[in-house]
């Protein structure tokens, strides 16, 4: 039986490492154990501390609705019943009610029920308006809150766990507590958000290949909100569990000691709940983790869909998209389904001990009432207080299975946060840049084995012209990452006025490169304020002298709102020869030693181009101009040509010298492209 039992479970075990393969090839070890699940707990009530004073406050109107609920409401209750409704005496009845209500009841004594019940009720008003609850509704209470409309998955849920807040009660003191827990959530929630997704932007291009953009968003916007979660519980749901136990344990010995029954039969919940539910827990966030993991991989999918939707209907390809969403789609709802059994699971035994504890509690009570020892009001004091230690006791067994699906989420949170980054702040700063970039022996080989650069040995300076050409997959690219460090080389060194890259604080490098890349990358912003993304303080004359330099400046013009025109709704309406120089313009505005432009002319018409060569010549008076071209036009005039090819540089020389190689590599190259012209 125990070898069938495991064979059952393989497959769902292998489906669910296909699920996180899908999801994000980094993290691929989800299946955490005890020791990694308290290391996640600990870690998270770090985060609570940098909100010690809500969080206080929030514990503080905790006590009072506590103290409010369980030492004043449900009294007025057995008034109402034993003094009202079954007209005992009040004299003889003080000795059943607490010291502090010892006081009420002597200025109730001689009134009669009308009198009495006029009383309550004005009492009941002003706790409505204070508390939000009412004497008269004993153990019932009014409470705070807001939500959104949401489904039954994860992500539809996100919006009201990231504002997730709340009052046990209501009136005056609810909406303030109410208020303090809104303010609470958000802003915890707001620095993790924060905080991972700039840790996103931090991470080496090589990580970055390798962590699909649907992954990264799902665990921003809907993995954080787990920390709400387990604040409530952690921190608030424990703290008013606890102090909840001990005034209803006080009260019941202070004035029922002659029942301890009672209170043996409540606190056994916790051990009972604690069995019934704690296998499940590695269950729960096993299948929270598979759950969130195909929401990644759907959200993935329709980011890549959207991304590439050109080529999907170009290529005919509308119907197979469909088809991979819906499968993707439907993986997600299945998974959420069977997270669902499990929470349904359960949350049934945790109601089962509830149940039984009720029928227990009815019983002992009710025998008690029969032989004299309790008056009928006391039936529903005694039950407050019952519930209250028997309900928490439970709740405490069935919490940790509970938590275990946020622990899912939050582990997703903080192994991307603690994927290695670039270390951009640290090294020495980079002093303003005069000498050029110097290559000594550089390799560069992805985490996977591949082999994009060996042995590359070149020299560029500053006033020079630098074009980097060769045939698709040469390189190219991967050489010019190594000037701003976006790639870090593997083997030799790569230094700028002989301070070696490795030792150089990234920052102060990027702050004096200008990188224009090929596919050009606008933001939805105006188009003033992508030109001047990298040097926010340029005036409009210097984005419009840029924009002429790019040959933007005519048609930005004959736009409806000039410079003024946003971008997030009119990208499409722009060639791509538009957007082109709109980054160009972008990149000869920073103020930056070295500008690279990975294949800036394109999408460029002749003139144009000839007018933009003719910039960047300027440019190169006090700047290091690296190209990386395939039009001959745009490489001819460089001051050196770097060919290369399977990641070596072939030759290297200006356009004359390497034409006249006999047989040349850069020779053969030109040659085939002016005929394929």
């Amino acid at each position: 039986m125990a070898s069938e039992s495991r064979a059952s479970k393989t497959p769902l075990r292998e489906e669910e490492s296909e699920l996180d393969r899908l999801a994000s090839p980094l993290d691929v070890h989800t299946d955490i154990a005890f020791r990694e699940t308290l290391r996640v707990f600990l870690r998270v009530i770090t985060y609570f501390g940098l909100f010690k004073a809500r969080i206080v406050a929030k514990l503080v109107f905790i006590s009072l609705e506590l103290a409010f609920r369980l030492m004043i409401v449900v009294w007025p209750a057995k008034i109402v019943v034993d003094h009202v409704i079954l007209g005992q005496p009040i004299a003889e009845g003080i000795a059943g009610f607490p010291a502090y209500f010892a006081p009420f009841m002597r200025f109730l004594d001689g009134m009669g029920p009308l009198e009495i019940m006029l009383w309550i009720t004005l009492l009941g008003v002003l706790m409505v308006i204070v508390f939000g609850s009412s004497a008269s509704g004993g153990w019932a209470r009014s409470r705070a809150g807001a939500s959104l409309a949401q489904g039954h998955d994860i992500a539809t849920q996100t919006e009201n766990e990231a504002n997730r807040a709340g009052s046990q009660m209501g009136g005056i003191l609810g909406l303030i507590d109410f208020r303090v827990h809104l303010r609470l959530s958000q802003s915890l929630n707001h620095l993790l958000r924060t905080q991972l997704a700039g840790r996103i932007k931090e991470l080496p291009m090589t990580t970055l290949d390798d962590q699909r953009i649907g992954d990264s968003v799902y665990r921003v916007l809907y993995d954080t909100t787990s920390a709400s979660l387990l604040l409530e519980g952690l921190t608030l749901g424990l703290y008013s569990g606890i102090l909840g136990v001990v005034i209803s344990l006080y009260m019941m010995v202070t004035n029922y000691g002659n029942a301890p029954e009672v209170i043996v039969v409540g606190l056994s919940a916790f051990p009972i709940t604690l069995l019934l539910v704690l296998p499940l827990a590695r269950v729960a966030r096993r299948r929270s983790q598979a759950s969130r993991a195909a929401g990644s991989s759907t959200t993935s999918n329709i980011e890549e869909g959207m991304s590439n939707v050109l080529a999907v209907q170009s290529l005919g390809g509308n119907k197979r998209e469909g088809r991979r969403f819906s499968q993707a789609s439907r993986e997600s709802f299945k998974r959420f389904r069977t997270e669902s059994f499990v929470i349904l699971s359960y949350n049934q035994l945790y109601s089962l001990s509830l149940m039984l504890g009720q029928v227990v509690f009815f019983i002992l009570m009710a025998g008690r009432v029969i032989d004299g020892t309790f008056t009928a009001g006391d039936y529903f004091v005694v039950l407050v207080y019952f519930f209250q230690i028997y309900a928490t006791a439970g709740a405490w067994g069935h919490m940790y299975t509970e938590w275990q699906r946020n622990i899912a989420g939050m582990r997703r949170v903080f192994f991307l946060m603690d994927v290695q980054a670039e270390k951009t702040r640290d090294g020495v700063e980079m002093p303003r840049i005069s000498d050029g970039i110097v290559m000594d022996n550089v390799g560069f080989a992805y985490p996977d084995g591949r082999r994009a650069l060996r042995n590359i040995n070149l020299e560029a300076q500053t006033g020079e012209i630098v074009a980097f050409v060769g045939p698709t997959g040469a390189g190219k690219t991967s050489l010019a990452y190594m000037v701003p460090a976006f790639l870090k080389a593997t083997e030799g060194t790569v230094s700028i006025g002989g301070i070696d890259l490795r030792d150089v604080s990234v920052d102060s490098l990027r702050d004096q490169v200008s990188y224009v890349f090929q596919e050009t990358q606008l933001f939805s912003d105006s188009i003033l304020d992508n030109i001047r993304y990298g040097k926010q303080d340029a005036s409009r004359e210097e984005v419009e002298q840029v924009a002429r330099i790019a040959g933007a400046h005519e048609f930005i013009l004959a736009l409806p709102d000039g410079y003024e025109t946003a971008l997030g709704t009119v990208t499409s309406k722009l060639s791509v020869g538009q957007k082109q120089r709109i980054a160009i313009a972008r990149g000869l505005l920073r103020d930056a030693r070295i500008l690279i432009l990975d294949e800036p002319t394109s999408a460029l018409d002749p003139e144009t181009e000839a007018y933009l060569v003719d910039a960047l010549h300027e440019a190169a008076k006090d700047k290091l101009v690296i190209i990386i071209a395939h039009r001959l036009s745009t490489i001819a005039n460089a001051d050196r040509i770097y060919f290369l090819r399977e990641g070596e540089i072939k030759e290297v020389g200006s356009h004359e010298e390497l034409m006249a190689i006999p047989d040349g590599q850069y020779r053969d190259y030109v040659t085939l492209q002016a005929g394929a012209r």
